[in-house]
């Protein structure tokens, strides 16, 4: 019987990362693709899966493109000018902006994944990424901060710690965020 669960479980644990992965991937299929579906299908008479989909993702694309042309300078200009006039909507526009920056724009903040001692008495290591290489703007010139991704979650915690304190991992920065998401359990390279 206990061979019988035991296997049991192994084949859940085969199946439990590819079917949520596929759930999440369907889920979030079906709401991109139903933000046009009733709009679309009045005007073309039927429907036609992933339509939707597709309309956002040329949308999408063709924004970008017009926002890297000479088009969208002077609205461009407009809006930040704009931005300035009201507080609150300034402070939560460059946050968010800063943010997917950080992520998927060209100044990409999480490409220096490092280790850094936390405990020195018991050789505590916490790997994280380095944000920015100095903090002499806050009158912290020996320090640097870094952001530590929480495990199984997305979001993290930035701490300001001695340069001293902080060894540089030599492994592409995706490789150690998937490490440190996962709680440690996937492997690295």
């Amino acid at each position: 019987m206990k061979r019988i669960i035991y296997y049991f479980l192994q084949g859940v644990l085969i199946i439990a990362p590819v079917a949520v992965t596929a759930y999440v991937i369907y889920l979030i299929f079906n709401f991109a693709d139903g933000l046009l579906v009733d709009q679309l299908t009045k005007l073309i008479g039927f429907r036609i899966p992933g339509l939707g989909l597709l309309l956002i993702v040329i949308f999408l694309t063709f924004l970008g493109f017009i926002a890297h042309t000479i088009i969208a300078k002077p609205f461009s200009y407009l809006y930040q000018k704009l931005l300035k006039r009201v507080p609150m909507l300034k402070t939560i526009y460059s946050s968010i902006n800063d943010l997917f920056s950080a992520f998927i724009g060209k100044e990409k903040k999480f490409n220096v994944p490092v280790l850094v001692l936390i405990n020195k008495e018991n050789e505590l290591w916490k790997l994280g990424f380095m944000t920015q290489k100095t903090m002499e703007e806050f009158g912290l010139k020996e320090m640097v901060p870094i952001y530590f991704p929480h495990s199984y979650n997305f979001s993290g915690e930035l701490y300001i710690v001695p340069a001293t304190s902080v060894k540089k991992v030599d492994l592409p920065p995706a490789e150690v965020m998937k490490f440190i998401v996962s709680g440690g359990v996937t492997r690295v390279l």
